[in-house]
C-alpha cells in the first residue's frame, strides 16, 4: 500500500490530490524533492510536499545493523517568493552500480562491503556536487553550510575534505553519530538540522546518494523570511532529545528478528 495515500489521509489532503511514493534506495527522497520542484516549476501544482523518511534495516550481526536508524523530514515547495529558502539550481548523477541491493522475497540487503565506498559513495557524491558547483560557479567557501548522505559517520566527512568542506560547514547536519542512518531520511533531515541554524543569506549545498546507485546534489539560498518563521516549528535537535532509546534485545522484538517457528 502506498504511504502517501496515507499521508495524505492524515493532513486533510483527500481526494483531489496527486499522491506517489518514490523509490531510489537513500536517495528517494530527495528524488521526491525533484520531482516537486517540477510539479511547482512548471505550473502544474501551486504546492507540492516531498518527504524523505526510512526505517533501516540490516541482517543481525551485519555492519549495517548497528548504524541502523529510522527517521526523515518533510518539505513543502511552493513560489520562490514565499519561501524560507529558495533552490538555484539541482544536478543528478547516476549510474549501474549494484553496490547494495535487496533480491524479491529476501528479508535483508545485500551489499558489496568495500564496494559501496569508492565506486559508489564517494563517485557520485562528488560527481553530482562537482558539476553541481561547476555549473553554479561556486566552491566550497561559497557556502555556510553543507549536507551529504550519511550512511556512518566517517564517509560525510571523508567527501566533505575532498570536496574542500571544512567540519565546521557539515555540523549541524551530521546527525549519524546520534540517531543511526536513516536511508532516505538522511540528507532531507540532515537539512532540517541545517536549516535550524542558518541565517539569511546562508546557502546550503545537500547531496544525497542512493545504492544503484546515484546522487542528487542541491544548491539552496535561506532568505530573510527564515527570520519570522524559524521558531514556529520544533526543532530537529528538540525531536533527537525527546527519543526513547531501547535495548538490543527490546530492538530485535520490536523489528520481528526473532522467529517463533
Amino acid at each position: 500500500k502506498p504511504t502517501s495515500t496515507l499521508v495524505a489521509e492524515a493532513i486533510g489532503a483527500v481526494p483531489n490530490t496527486q499522491a506517489a511514493d518514490w523509490e531510489f534506495a537513500c536517495k528517494a527522497g530527495t528524488e521526491a524533492l525533484v520531482a516537486a520542484m517540477g510539479l511547482v516549476g512548471s505550473g502544474m501544482g501551486h504546492y507540492a510536499m516531498a518527504i524523505g523518511m526510512d526505517t533501516a534495516q540490516g541482517k543481525p550481526g551485519d555492519a549495517l545493523e548497528y548504524t541502523a536508524g529510522a527517521g526523515g523530514g518533510a518539505y513543502i515547495l511552493g513560489p520562490a517568493e514565499e519561501s524560507l529558502a529558495v533552490i538555484n539550481g539541482s544536478y543528478s548523477f547516476v549510474t549501474d552500480t549494484p553496490d547494495f541491493w535487496r533480491r524479491e522475497y529476501q528479508k535483508y540487503p545485500e551489499h558489496g562491503m568495500r564496494f559501496t565506498g569508492e565506486p559508489a559513495y564517494f563517485k557520485h557524491i562528488t560527481e553530482a556536487a562537482t558539476h553541481l558547483m561547476e555549473a553554479s560557479g561556486t566552491t566550497a567557501k561559497d557556502y555556510k553550510w553543507a549536507v551529504f548522505h550519511q550512511p556512518n559517520t566517517k564517509f560525510p566527512q571523508r567527501v566533505a575534505g575532498q570536496l574542500g568542506f571544512s567540519m565546521e560547514q557539515i555540523e549541524p547536519g551530521l546527525l549519524v553519530p546520534v540517531i543511526g542512518n536513516t536511508y532516505a531520511g538522511a540528507a532531507m533531515i540532515g537539512l532540517t538540522a541545517t536549516l535550524d541554524a542558518a541565517q539569511p543569506g546562508d546557502r546550503i549545498l545537500v547531496v544525497s546518494f542512493g545504492s544503484g546507485a546515484g546522487s542528487d546534489a542541491f544548491d539552496i539560498l535561506v532568505t530573510d523570511k527564515i527570520s519570522a518563521r524559524a521558531g514556529l516549528a520544533t526543532k530537529t535537535q528538540e525531536y533527537i532529545a525527546r527519543r526513547t532509546e531501547i535495548d538490543y534485545a527490546t530492538y530485535v522484538r520490536f523489528r520481528g528478528k526473532l522467529a517463533m517457528k
